[in-house]
């Protein structure tokens, strides 16, 4: 995928741990996992600003757009 998720970055930058970020974001641990290891297909507008408030961070901090190489679009 082309996006890439930069939420463990800025978590260890925080020093904050899954399970705190979880309570505060209110989101289970399973999904904020999913976000933090790039496994989501997508990301609710309320979920990334509810990210964002609890890490004071911005939505740039943690999406990075990274160009794909041919053959890595169809995986």
């Amino acid at each position: 995928m082309a996006i890439i998720i930069n939420l463990d970055v800025m978590m260890a930058k925080r020093k904050m741990g899954l399970t705190e970020l979880a309570k505060e974001v209110d989101i289970t641990l399973a999904n904020l996992s999913i976000l933090k290891n790039n496994k989501a297909k997508a990301v609710r507008l309320s979920t990334l600003e509810a990210v964002c408030k609890a890490l004071q961070c911005q939505p740039g901090d943690l999406l990075e757009y990274v160009e794909e190489e041919n053959g890595e679009e169809n995986a």
